[in-house]
C-alpha cells in the first residue's frame, strides 16, 4: 500500500475534488489494474480509475497513473492511500462518466450535465443540458481565428478519439482544422476533460501551424452568447485577494492582460505554481437559468488574454486584438486551456472563485521519495545523509530561473550567456530546455517531494512539447525534431542529434497520463534516427562520437519506456565511432584548430555519461574499459594543481574549468571500479559550485512578446543538477561527506 500524501492548502474542504497520482513500481510487483484502488485516510475507498503509462520488460507495470476523487480537509494536511491488493468489489466504481460514441457525434453524461460533440461541425458544442437548462450549438462560437491582418479562417473539426474514460473522468480530442480566406490551412486539436458529477469541464485549444510561413495571429477569441439575455456580469482578477468588476445591471465589464498590466503588477508567487485567477461570468436573473464562468487556466503567465462579459455574454480571448503581435513559426504550435463552469442562479461569486482559483492551483498529491527509489525508474540520486549547503544549493539553482511571461515564451528561459555572445543577433536566446530541463524537476521533485518543483516541470514540458519541436516541415530532417537553443525559439537554429532529449517529455507522460508527450518524444526519437542516416554520421572521428553521444541518451531512454528494439540498432554502431575516434587520436581528443588536437574535458565527460546509459542496459566489457581508460588520460592531462579541471587543453584555453558534467563522469567511473580515488578528483568542483551564488533578480523588462523577470536560464540548473547529486550520492555511498564539510 502507497501513501498519498495531501499538504496543507485551501482554508475550506473540499468535496470530491479530482486528484490524480503517478506512482511507479518495481519489476514484477503489479501485473496489471485489476486490484487497484485508491482508499480515503479512514481506508474506505474511493471513486478512481487507473491507466497504465508504462511496463518493465516483462509485462509488469512500470508506471501507474490513477486519478480519484479526494475529499480534502480544510487547513490541514491528509493521506489517502493507493492499494493494489483489493480482492473484491468494493472499488467505489458504481457510477461513471457515460460517453456514447457514434459515426457523427459523441455524446457525454457526467450525471451533472450532457454535452454533444459532433464531427464535421464547425461549432464546439450540439449541445449542453444542464440543471433544466439548455444551451444549442449557437451559445458557443467555435474558436474565432484572425491572422496576417485581417485573413479571417472558418474552423472545423474532422473526428475526435476518446484518449480516456472511467468513473472519474472522460478525455475526448477533436483533430481539426482552421481554413483562412486565403486558403492557409492550419491544424487544430481541442481536447476535453469532463469530470463525474461536476457541472464544469475544460476545454484546451491547440493551434500548429502546419504551413511553410510564419501567421501573425491578430486575434483568438471563443464568444459565449447568454440565452436569456439578461442577469448581472462580472470579471475578476487576482493573486493576492481576488478583485470583482461587477455589473448587476448586466453593462459590459472588461480586463485585458497585456505587458503593461504584467510590469507594473506585484506577485510574489513562484508563478509556475500559481500567480492568480482570471474569470468571467454571467449569472441570468431568471431563477430557472444557468450561469456560466469561463477562466483563462494561467492567464497572466500565458499573455495577452481578455475577458469581457455583459448580459448578452462572455467574449474570452485566448489572444486578443491589437494588444501584442503573436507570431507562430511555421511548425510551432501551443496550447491553451480554460475551464467552462456552468451553475445555477444562487450561486455565490465566493463559490465561482474558489472553483476557479483551485482550477489554477489544484491540490497536488505527493509520495515519498522511497517509492521511486525502491522501483529503480530514475538515476540513483536518493541518499540519506543531507547536507545543508548542498540542498541550499540545489533549491536556489532551482528556484532563481528567469519566468518569461508571454503565450509562446511561458515555460522556458533565455540564456544570459548565449545572449552575451551574440548568437541572437540581438535578440535573447531562447534555452530550449537545453539539457532537458523538465527531467532534473522531476527528479528533484521525486526526491523531495516539494509540489513546485512537479509544476516547473509540467509547464517547461508543455512548452517544450508545442514551442520547441517542428510540427510541420516538408524536411524529414526537421519534422518532428528538437529546435537547438536559439532566438524566437527557431529561427536561425537547426535540429542536431546533440540538443534533442526525451526524458522529461517522457516524465511528463507518466506524471499526467498525457499522450500526447509520449507522441512527442517518440517522434523525436524517430527524426534523430534520421539524422544518423545522413552522410555526415558516415565519417568517422571525434566530432561525429561526439554529436552521437547525445543520441545514445534519447535512444537508450526511449528503448527503456518501450522496450522497441529499433531504438538499440544505432547504439553498438555509436560505440563504433567511440572506438574509432579514440583510435585515430590515442585518446579522445577533439582537433580544435587545423594544427591542433586537444582534450576537452566537457566533451570527454559527456561521452562517458552517454555511453555509461548504455552499459547499464548492454554491460560490454569493451564499454567499462572505454570509461575508465578515457577518464584516466583526462586525471593525467586536465587535472590542474588547483583542485579542478581545466576549460581546454590549449595555452589560451586552460583557465579553470568549471562545468559539473565532470563530476557525473567521475562518479560512474568510480561505480565501475569501486575505487573512490576517482571522487576525490571532484571534491573541489563540488565544493566551488555549492558555494557559489547565482540568484536572480532585477526589474522586469519587456522584450518582444514577452515580459521578462531577470535569471538564469534554465541551463543553469539542468546541466549541474544530476552531476551534482549523484557525486554527492556516492560520496555518501563511500564514506566521504566528511571532505566536503
Amino acid at each position: 500500500m502507497v501513501n498519498i500524501n495531501f499538504e496543507k492548502l485551501y482554508k475550506d474542504v473540499r468535496i470530491n475534488e479530482p486528484c490524480s497520482i503517478a506512482v511507479p513500481f518495481k519489476k514484477g510487483e503489479l501485473k496489471g489494474t485489476t486490484n487497484v484502488r485508491i482508499l480515503d485516510n479512514n481506508k474506505v475507498p474511493v471513486k478512481s480509475q487507473s491507466t497504465i503509462t508504462a511496463t518493465w520488460d516483462d509485462g509488469s507495470v512500470k508506471w501507474l497513473f490513477t486519478r480519484f476523487f479526494a475529499t480534502l480537509p480544510g487547513n490541514d494536511k491528509t493521506t489517502y492511500f493507493l492499494d493494489t491488493n483489493c480482492t473484491d468489489s468494493n472499488k467505489a466504481n458504481l457510477s461513471e462518466v457515460i460517453c456514447i460514441n457514434s459515426d457523427n457525434s459523441i455524446k457525454v453524461n457526467t450525471g451533472a450535465m450532457s454535452i454533444t460533440l459532433s464531427t464535421h461541425a464547425n461549432t464546439l458544442f450540439d449541445n449542453i443540458e444542464i440543471n433544466n437548462s439548455h444551451f444549442s450549438k449557437d451559445a458557443f462560437s467555435c474558436p474565432n481565428l484572425n491572422i496576417n491582418d485581417n485573413d479571417q479562417c472558418s474552423f472545423c473539426i474532422d473526428h475526435y478519439v476518446i484518449n480516456e474514460s472511467g468513473p472519474v473522468a472522460t478525455i475526448i480530442t477533436g483533430y481539426g482544422h482552421h481554413i483562412s480566406d486565403l486558403g492557409l490551412i492550419l491544424k487544430v486539436e481541442i481536447r476535453y476533460t469532463f469530470f463525474y458529477d461536476k457541472e464544469y469541464f475544460e476545454m484546451a485549444y491547440r493551434l500548429i501551424n502546419s504551413t511553410d510561413n510564419a501567421i501573425k495571429v491578430n486575434s483568438l477569441i471563443l464568444n459565449y452568447t447568454n440565452p436569456s439575455n439578461n442577469g448581472k456580469s462580472a470579471v475578476a482578477t487576482s493573486n493576492y485577494r481576488t478583485l470583482y468588476n461587477i455589473s448587476d445591471e448586466g453593462n459590459e465589464v472588461s480586463q485585458v492582460i497585456d505587458s503593461d498590466y504584467l510590469i507594473y503588477d506585484a506577485n510574489e508567487h513562484m508563478s509556475e505554481t500559481f500567480y492568480g485567477t482570471f474569470f468571467a461570468d454571467v449569472t441570468p436573473s431568471t431563477g430557472s437559468d444557468t450561469g456560466v464562468t469561463i477562466t483563462h487556466f494561467q492567464a497572466y503567465q500565458n499573455y495577452p488574454k481578455a475577458l469581457s462579459a455583459s448580459k448578452e455574454g462572455i467574449i474570452a480571448s485566448i489572444i486578443p486584438p491589437d494588444v501584442t503581435d503573436i507570431v507562430f513559426q511555421s511548425g510551432m504550435a501551443r496550447q491553451q486551456k480554460m475551464l467552462l463552469h456552468f451553475h445555477d442562479c444562487n450561486t455565490s461569486y465566493d463559490e465561482i472563485n474558489r472553483i476557479s482559483s483551485i482550477y489554477q492551483m489544484p491540490d497536488r498529491p505527493y509520495i515519498d521519495k522511497s517509492v521511486y527509489r525502491d522501483a529503480n525508474v530514475f538515476e540513483d540520486i536518493f541518499y540519506d545523509t543531507e547536507n545543508i549547503l548542498f540542498e541550499s544549493h540545489i533549491i536556489s539553482k532551482a528556484d532563481s530561473h528567469a519566468r518569461c511571461y508571454g503565450l509562446l515564451n511561458w515555460g522556458d528561459a533565455p540564456d544570459p550567456g548565449y545572449t552575451s555572445q551574440g548568437r541572437g543577433h540581438g535578440e535573447p536566446v531562447w534555452t530550449n530546455n537545453e539539457y532537458d530541463y523538465p527531467h532534473q524537476c522531476a527528479l528533484l521533485y521525486s526526491r523531495t517531494g516539494t509540489r513546485r518543483f512537479l509544476d516547473y516541470m509540467l509547464i517547461s514540458a508543455e512548452h517544450w512539447m508545442d514551442v520547441d519541436i517542428c510540427h510541420y516541415s516538408n524536411d524529414p530532417l526537421l519534422m518532428d525534431g528538437q529546435w537547438m537553443h536559439t532566438n524566437n525559439h527557431c529561427l536561425n537554429s537547426k535540429i542536431v542529434c546533440s540538443h534533442e532529449w526525451v526524458e522529461g517529455l517522457l516524465d511528463y507522460y507518466h506524471f499526467t497520463g498525457d499522450s500526447y508527450a509520449l507522441n512527442c518524444a517518440l517522434k523525436i526519437g524517430d527524426n534523430i534516427m534520421r539524422l544518423l542516416e545522413t552522410d555526415t554520421f558516415k565519417q568517422k572521428g571525434e566530432t561525429n562520437a561526439r554529436e552521437t553521444g547525445w543520441a545514445l541518451r534519447s535512444m537508450v531512454a526511449l528503448y527503456k519506456e518501450t522496450f522497441d528494439k529499433k531504438w538499440l540498432s544505432k547504439c553498438d554502431w555509436i560505440v563504433g565511432h567511440f572506438r574509432e575516434w579514440e583510435e585515430t587520436y590515442g585518446h579522445w581528443l577533439a582537433l580544435y584548430m587545423d594544427t591542433v588536437t586537444i582534450r576537452v574535458p566537457f566533451m570527454i565527460s559527456i561521452a562517458i555519461c552517454s555511453l555509461m546509459r548504455y552499459y547499464r542496459i548492454n554491460k560490454s566489457q569493451e564499454i567499462k574499459d572505454m570509461i575508465i581508460r578515457s577518464m584516466d588520460d583526462l586525471i593525467e592531462n586536465c587535472y590542474m594543481n588547483t583542485g579542478v579541471f581545466l576549460y581546454k587543453e590549449l595555452p589560451s584555453l586552460s583557465r579553470l574549468g568549471n562545468n559539473t558534467i565532470i563530476l557525473e563522469a567521475l562518479t560512474y567511473t568510480y561505480e565501475l571500479t569501486g575505487d573512490s580515488r576517482y571522487l576525490t578528483y571532484g571534491i573541489t568542483t563540488f565544493l566551488n559550485t555549492i558555494s557559489s551564488a547565482k540568484g536572480g533578480g532585477g526589474a522586469k523588462k519587456v522584450v518582444k512578446d514577452s515580459v521578462i523577470v531577470p535569471g538564469p536560464g534554465t541551463k543553469n540548473f539542468a546541466q549541474s543538477h544530476l552531476p551534482l547529486t549523484v557525486f554527492y550520492k556516492a560520496l555518501c555511498d563511500a564514506g566521504m561527506t566528511d571532505m566536503i564539510k
